[in-house]
């Protein structure tokens, strides 16, 4: 352990001339650049100040949103990969910051968690256009600080959508067409203050594209409704009302590794016994959020506050599925005179009926030398999870349901937060949180019989300090994370639920400002795990692969994000790189053997982490032709050169070159145009060419081996995504 510390602090103040030309962005404005804590005062996002939070503007947000996903927003940052099913950025998206994915980032919306209580999971498609609403967008790495529902687990995206500050009724509307039919329509209206005490917006959206896997199209419907009312000088309301529904098409299968230099776009999904498709195999799902708020300024010092919310989720996926045996679905073989029929054709729909609802309380202290906070979260969630055969070939009626089962989970979160000014220059960061949950199952699909109450209880400290000089900030940031199992890990039977996982996260970063146009920032870390579950192979008790605990495993390297601005402000640089080392200490991989039963086992030490690349690194240019002023940089034309580069990135945890997403790199070009037309009124015209040198990679993938006549035989299966690609955009603002 203190060899690793050692490490990664002598790393991050040697950074070698190889990398000194690979820059980034560490702050959104270089001129009127802030090194000091930030504190945030209201409900929504407790006290925290650390560094390694990156914060994404409105105006930056509405610069770059054309029809793609949030996590594609984010792909410019340090230690981001993101992926899309249907190759182009629409649909089911993903996002992984540092390896984690996102049943790993801690997601609010509001400071109300995203997640979903079972699979811990989110599932940004079910939130249509919501960067349309969005008002500012945070992104934390490590352990971050506490927040509500699952703690940071490797990252935290932190989403503003309470965009409701206009004094003036306004009007936007933006609409983006592009490759792929894709298409985007936006209304957004706001009626200003009325009578100095309350303002309201509306904004509905609609997004389709064809997609650019076979049968990946998507019909994607968002509203948003919010309002606020003030009280009193000292007291607000704030109702916010988000509702989404998706229809897309199924691509989560991936493309064979057989198909991609021949049928990159093929799609397996929902063929027939007569090789023909099933032309409704989709995802339906509709989300809603009902969110309010309460804040109460008691004087200088204190501020108090509430939030209720409900969160209502629905839906399913139809599928079309051959050959499928009638005792996976409860039902007698079919006799038809002497022949005994034991499989049929079906199509099934998949469901999920939940309501999650909860609250916090929590009060503020701000004073000279002390600030504070103490939260208190409650959280329940409610799932029905159901299965309807709506159609068979044979003996099984219309419409009838094999499983009908419950779960439920309560989450009690309690944490408070002390910043302590040691003096002009110092400060202590003290956070700690105590998480209770209580998770009952009711059975499963494939074992419907299998019952879980699981109770967990943890105690996640964190401690940070900071230094500030004249333009330079330096902290140290010690925290420990843990989190329970989702749902599919504790299918494996009552006798082998795996362990919680922990996670100690050390933070070393150091920021400096130089002349007013040069910035740096520098991050190195280490996250090191106790019992993290990853994929091995094994096989659980009903026969689907699951997750396992392995002992001890790690994350250390450096991130180093740099900013340069012309003088004249017509020109700024921002780039940024990660280093890092992923690793297992001791790891098995169990193989089907096909040949003589059972699995084989494989022992593994010192492997690469799956999805971990070594090497990440990206920089945008731009250009704004007609600026003068740099505090005018978001309201003048601008010509955008973005590129990425993304390492090797292993499909399995054995380091297995041949199980592998070879390494690529991208580029896209934006150009964003808004331009006055009278009064306030501006015309924004927008242009993008992403993946601009028409590359062909993969971003995603996943691999499973077995053995067979004696050899083993490996499938990999990858998510291409799109090359060359265009939209266009026009909007208007009143």
């Amino acid at each position: 352990m203190m060899k690793k510390i050692i490490f990664i602090i002598t790393l991050c103040f040697s950074i070698t001339s190889d990398y000194a030309q690979v820059l980034t962005v560490y702050r959104d404005t270089l001129r009127n650049i802030e090194l000091s804590p930030t504190i945030i005062k209201n409900s929504r996002y407790p006290l925290h100040h650390q560094k390694t939070v990156n914060t994404i503007s409105k105006q930056e947000i509405q610069k770059q949103n054309m029809a793609q996903d949030l996590p594609f927003l984010l792909n410019g940052m340090s230690s981001v990969v993101v992926n899309s099913d249907a190759g182009t950025g629409t649909g089911y998206t993903g996002i992984r910051i540092r390896g984690a994915d996102l049943t790993r980032i801690n997601v609010t919306m509001n400071g109300v968690p995203v997640n979903d209580a079972e699979s811990q999971a989110t599932y940004f498609v079910n939130t249509p256009d919501l960067l349309s609403s969005s008002k500012e967008i945070e992104v934390s790495k490590g352990v971050g600080s506490s927040k509500n529902g699952v703690g940071n687990f490797g990252a935290g995206i932190a989403i503003n959508t309470l965009d409701i500050d206009n004094e003036t009724p306004a009007l936007q509307f933006q609409t983006d067409y592009g490759s792929f039919n894709t298409l985007k329509r936006m209304l957004k209206l706001s009626t200003g203050l009325l009578h100095r005490k309350m303002n309201a917006t509306l904004r509905l959206s609609n997004i389709t594209s064809d997609g650019y896997i076979q049968r990946s199209a998507s019909n994607l419907k968002g509203m948003q409704f919010t309002t606020k009312y003030l009280l009193s000088a000292k007291t607000q309301l704030v109702f916010n009302y988000i509702d989404g529904k998706e229809k897309t098409g199924q691509a989560w299968n991936g493309v064979s590794q057989d198909s991609l230099e021949t049928n990159p776009t093929y799609n397996e999904l929902g063929m027939k016994s007569d090789g023909t498709f099933y032309d409704n195999q989709t995802d339906n799902y509709r989300q809603q959020y009902y969110q309010f708020f309460v804040d109460h300024k008691l004087n200088q010092s204190i501020g108090i506050g509430s939030t209720l919310f409900y969160t209502k989720g629905n839906g399913y996926y139809e599928e079309y599925k051959t050959a499928q045996p009638f005792a996976d679905y409860f039902r007698p073989d079919f006799i038809i005179g002497n022949d005994t029929i034991t499989q049929t054709d079906l199509i099934r729909q998949l469901w999920l009926d939940n309501d999650f609802y909860g609250g916090r309380i929590y009060a503020n202290y701000f004073s000279k030398k002390i600030d504070g906070g103490v939260y208190l979260n409650y959280n329940e969630y409610k799932g029905r999870h159901f299965g309807d055969v709506i159609w068979a070939q044979n003996n099984m009626p219309d419409h009838y349901r094999w499983y009908s089962l419950q779960a439920s989970k309560k989450d009690l979160n309690v944490y408070g937060m002390l910043d302590y000014r040691l003096s002009s220059s110092m400060n202590l960061f003290v956070d700690m949180q105590v998480r209770n949950v209580h998770y009952v199952i009711n059975g499963f699909r494939r074992n419907p019989t299998l019952q879980h109450n699981l109770k967990y209880t943890f105690a996640n400290p964190k401690l940070k300090f900071s230094w500030k000089g004249y333009h330079q900030l330096a902290t140290l940031v010690a925290g420990l994370a843990q989190k329970e199992p989702n749902r599919e890990d504790v299918e494996a039977g009552n006798l082998s639920v795996p362990k919680p996982e922990k996670l100690f996260n050390l933070e070393l970063n150091y920021s400096r400002l130089f002349w007013n146009q040069f910035a740096i920032q520098a991050n190195a870390f280490l996250m090191q795990y106790k019992d993290q579950l990853v994929l091995t192979g094994k096989i659980n008790d009903v026969g689907a692969y699951t997750r396992s605990n392995v002992d001890q495993s790690y994350r250390a390297g450096i991130e180093v994000e740099l900013l340069w601005r012309s003088y004249s402000g017509m020109f700024d640089v921002r780039a940024n790189i990660a280093l890092s080392q992923n690793k297992i200490n001791k790891f098995t991989e169990f193989v089907d053997d096909y040949d003589q039963g059972g699995q084989l086992q494989n022992q593994f030490t010192n492997t690469d982490i799956a999805f971990s690349p070594r090497v990440i690194a990206g920089y945008k240019i731009s250009y704004y032709p007609f600026i003068r002023k740099p505090s005018t940089h978001m309201t003048n034309a601008s010509i955008n050169l973005m590129s990425k580069y993304v390492g090797t990135q292993f499909l399995d945890n054995t380091s297995n070159l041949q199980r592998a997403i070879d390494a690529f790199i991208t580029h896209d070009l934006l150009v964003n145009c808004p331009v006055q037309i009278q009064g306030n009124a501006v015309l924004t015209c927008k242009a993008a060419i992403y993946n601009l040198f028409d590359a062909g990679y993969q971003s995603n993938g996943y691999t499973y081996s077995y053995r067979f006549n004696q050899s083993l035989e490996t499938r990999n299966y990858f998510f291409p995504q799109s090359g060359r690609r265009y939209m266009v955009g026009l909007g208007i603002g009143l």
